[in-house]
C-alpha cells in the first residue's frame, strides 16, 4: 500500500485527495490538518501544525510515508520541501528558494526581466513618498502589490490618486504585516485574466490547462479581492496559438531561468496572465495549484494522478503522457461566510449537504469546515466549493446553483454570476 500525506486544509486539498482516491493503486491518504470533507476519504492529522516541520518529518518516518504533497504556499515558502528531502522523504513542491517565485514578487519580477518574460512595467519601493511619486507618473488605475504573501489579498488597484494615497499609507502602516515592508507598483494592463498550470520536474513539464477565476467578492466583479469566489475550465478564450506563445515566451524561459539561478522548480507552476491589447503578459507566478482553480482543473485529468506526481518528484515527466477529458466543462462556485473577506463568524451550522450532493454531476468539496457532534460547522472565510460538470457551461452552471439552493446555511453567501459570461460556450 502506498501512503500519501497531503498538507493543507482547503478546497484545493480536498480536490487533490479526491484525485488521488481515483488511482488504480492501493493507497492510504493522510491529511494535515484536513477538514470535515477530507475526513471522509483521508485520515486527519490535526494534532500537528503545518509549520512544525520536525513533527511532520517524525510522522512521515514513523508512518513510512511514500511522498508528501504540499498544497498551500506558506509551507513551501517556509522550506518544508527542503526539510523533508534532507530526511530522505520524497516531497512534491518547490524548494524554499524556488518558492520565492510566489513568496517574493520582487524575486518573481527579477526572474521575469532576466529571462525576457513579458510583464508589466514596474518599480520596487520601501517608502511611501517614492511610491506615490511613481504612481503619479504611471497614472491611474495602477496596481500595487505587497512583496510578500498576503493570503491572496495583497494586490490592490487604486482608481485615483486619493485611493492610491490611502492604500500606500495602509500597507506601510502595517496592514499586511511584514509582507508589506516592500511593495511593487506596476502599470495597469487591460484585457482578460487567465490562469495557466503546468507540472514540472525542474527540466521537463506537462501543461495541465487553463482556468478562469472570479477574484472580487461581489457580482459583476465589484468589491475587494478575495482568494477566489469561483472558477470555470477549460478556457473558451485561449486558443492553441496563444498557448504555444505562453509556453515559448513565459513557461520555458522561467523554468530555464530558475535552473540557472540555482533554484530548479519542481511542482506546480501557476502563471497568472493578462491577455489584452498589449499582448500576453505575465501578472504573477504562484508556486502551487490555485484555489479554487484546482477544483476545475483536476477532474479533467484522466491519467493516474499518483503516477503523475511521482514522475514529477523523480524527474521522469518526459517518460509519461497525460490524458484529458477534452469535452468536460466544469464550474466551481465558492460559498463563503458572510463578512468575508473581512471579519466573519465561525461555528455556524451548515445543513442540506446530503440533498445538494444528490444533484447529478455535482461534487461538494469542503474548505473551511470542521465536524463537531456530527454537525458540519463553518470554520473559515471560504467554506464550501460546489463543483458541477457537463458538456456545456450553461448546464454545469445550472447544476451548481441548483445544488446551492439545497444548502441550508443562512450565514453563508456566494456570487450568483460565476461563469455567466460563458453560458453559451
Amino acid at each position: 500500500m502506498k501512503k500519501i500525506l497531503v498538507i493543507g486544509s482547503g478546497g484545493r486539498e480536498h480536490a487533490i485527495c479526491e484525485q488521488f482516491k481515483k488511482s488504480s493503486q492501493e493507497i492510504k491518504i493522510f491529511a494535515l490538518p484536513g477538514n470535515a470533507g477530507i475526513s471522509e476519504i483521508a485520515e486527519i492529522i490535526s494534532e500537528i501544525k503545518q509549520n512544525d516541520h520536525q513533527k511532520i518529518i517524525d510522522f512521515c518516518l514513523r508512518e513510512k510515508i511514500d511522498f508528501v504533497f504540499i498544497g498551500p504556499e506558506q509551507p513551501l515558502v517556509d522550506g518544508l520541501a527542503d526539510d523533508l528531502e534532507k530526511n530522505d522523504i520524497r516531497a512534491f513542491g518547490p524548494s524554499k528558494k524556488a518558492a520565492q517565485l510566489e513568496g517574493s514578487k520582487i524575486f518573481m519580477k527579477k526572474i521575469a526581466v532576466d529571462n525576457n518574460v513579458p510583464t508589466a512595467i514596474y518599480e520596487t519601493f520601501t517608502d511611501a513618498k517614492s511610491a506615490l511619486d511613481f504612481a503619479k507618473k504611471l497614472g491611474f488605475p495602477c496596481v500595487i502589490k505587497t512583496d510578500g504573501l498576503a493570503a491572496g489579498k495583497g494586490v490592490i488597484i487604486p482608481q485615483n490618486l486619493e485611493e492610491c494615497e490611502v492604500v500606500i499609507a495602509e500597507i506601510f502602516g502595517g496592514k499586511f504585516g511584514s509582507a508589506g515592508n516592500k511593495i511593487i507598483i506596476e502599470e495597469f494592463l487591460d484585457g482578460f485574466e487567465a490562469s495557466y498550470f503546468v507540472i514540472t520536474d525542474g527540466k521537463n513539464f506537462i501543461p495541465l490547462g487553463f482556468a478562469h477565476d472570479h477574484k472580487r467578492v461581489g457580482n459583476n466583479d465589484v468589491g475587494p479581492n478575495t482568494g477566489g469566489m469561483g472558477t470555470y475550465a477549460p478556457s473558451p478564450f485561449v486558443n492553441d496559438k496563444m498557448e504555444k506563445e505562453i509556453i515559448e515566451k513565459i513557461i520555458k524561459p522561467t523554468i530555464l531561468g530558475l535552473e540557472k539561478a540555482s533554484a530548479p522548480f519542481k511542482g506546480i507552476l501557476f502563471a497568472g496572465l493578462m491577455i489584452g491589447s498589449k499582448g500576453i503578459k505575465l501578472l504573477e507566478f504562484n508556486a502551487r495549484f490555485g484555489d479554487p482553480e484546482t477544483q476545475v482543473i483536476l477532474p479533467r485529468i484522466k491519467s493516474d494522478f499518483v503516477e503523475l506526481i511521482e514522475a514529477a518528484i523523480d524527474g521522469n515527466l518526459d517518460k509519461i503522457q497525460v490524458k484529458f477529458d477534452e469535452k468536460k466543462k466544469l464550474v466551481c462556485v465558492v460559498m463563503c461566510a458572510k463578512g468575508y473577506p473581512d471579519s466573519y463568524e465561525k461555528g455556524t451550522e451548515i445543513n442540506g449537504l446530503e440533498q445538494a450532493k444528490k444533484i447529478p454531476d455535482v461534487k461538494i468539496l469542503h474548505a473551511g469546515t470542521i465536524k463537531k457532534d456530527e454537525k458540519i460547522l463553518a470554520n473559515g472565510g471560504r467554506v464550501l466549493n460546489i463543483i458541477a460538470e457537463s458538456d456545456s457551461f450553461a448546464s454545469a452552471r445550472s447544476k451548481a446553483y441548483e445544488a446551492i439552493s439545497k444548502i441550508d446555511w443562512k450565514e453563508g453567501f456566494c456570487r450568483s454570476d460565476i461563469a455567466k459570461k460563458v453560458e453559451e460556450k
